[in-house]
C-alpha cells in the first residue's frame, strides 16, 4: 500500500467511524462496521490504528480539533460575561446539530467500564480545561468575579456542566430542560455584571484593606 493511498484509507476510516458512532452509539460500533462504511477490508482497523477504541479516540480527536479551532474563533470577540454566555450556548447548539456531543458523550459514557479508555478522554479533557480557563481569565480576570471563583475553578465546573448536559441531552427528547438552563445562565449574567468590573489597582487595593 503506498504512503498516499494509506493515508486515504486512514481518512476513511476516521469518517466511517465518526459516523457509526454517531448513528449506532457505541454498542453498535466494531470494526465490520467501520469498514463497511469506510468500504475496506475491516483488518485494516487493527492494520492502522491497532484496534477500534484507538480509531473511535483519532475520531475524537479529529473532532475536537475541529471544534477547538471554532470555538477559538467564536469566543474572540466576547468581552463581557454576557456574550460569553452567548457564545457557548451557540457553541452548544453548533455541537449538538454537528454531532460532537454524541461522539464525546458514547466515548464518555463507555470509558465507565473501561479504564484504559477512561485515561485517554481525561487526558483529552485538560486542553480544554485550559482553553475555557484562558478564555475566562480573558474576560473576567483581574474582577471581583475572579477573586471569589477563581477562573481555574470556573474552568473545571463549565467543562463539569458541558458533560452533564452532553449526556442529560439524550434524555431530555425535546431540549426544553436544555435550554432552560441557558435561559437560566442568560438572566444571571447581567446581575453578575458589577462583579466583573476590574477595578483600578488602587482602588482594588483599599477595598481589600477596608
Amino acid at each position: 500500500m503506498s504512503k498516499q493511498a494509506g493515508a486515504e484509507t486512514r481518512e476513511r476510516l476516521i469518517e466511517a467511524a465518526s459516523e457509526i458512532l454517531r448513528t449506532e452509539g457505541y454498542a453498535g460500533t466494531s470494526a465490520r462496521s467501520i469498514a463497511k462504511e469506510a468500504g475496506v477490508n475491516s483488518a485494516l482497523v487493527f492494520y492502522h490504528f491497532g484496534g477500534v477504541d484507538p480509531l473511535l479516540l483519532a475520531a475524537l480527536d479529529r473532532s475536537s480539533e475541529q471544534r477547538m479551532a471554532a470555538y477559538r474563533e467564536a469566543v474572540s470577540g466576547a468581552r463581557t460575561l454576557e456574550e460569553l454566555i452567548e457564545v457557548a450556548n451557540a457553541i452548544y447548539r453548533a455541537d449538538l446539530e454537528g454531532g460532537h456531543i454524541t461522539l464525546f458523550s458514547e466515548l464518555v459514557g463507555a470509558s465507565i467500564a473501561r479504564p484504559e479508555l477512561r485515561e485517554e478522554i481525561v487526558k483529552r479533557s485538560d486542553p480544554w480545561i485550559d482553553f475555557v480557563e484562558e478564555t475566562l481569565e480573558r474576560v473576567i480576570g483581574g474582577s471581583p468575579l475572579a477573586r471569589l471563583l477563581p477562573p481555574r475553578d470556573l474552568a473545571y465546573a463549565a467543562i463539569t456542566f458541558y458533560l452533564g448536559v452532553n449526556m442529560f441531552t439524550h434524555l431530555d427528547a425535546d431540549r426544553s430542560r436544555t435550554e432552560a438552563l441557558f435561559d437560566l445562565a442568560g438572566r444571571v449574567a447581567p446581575r453578575a455584571k458589577f462583579l466583573t468590573v476590574r477595578f483600578p489597582r488602587r482602588r482594588a487595593k483599599k477595598l481589600e484593606e477596608g
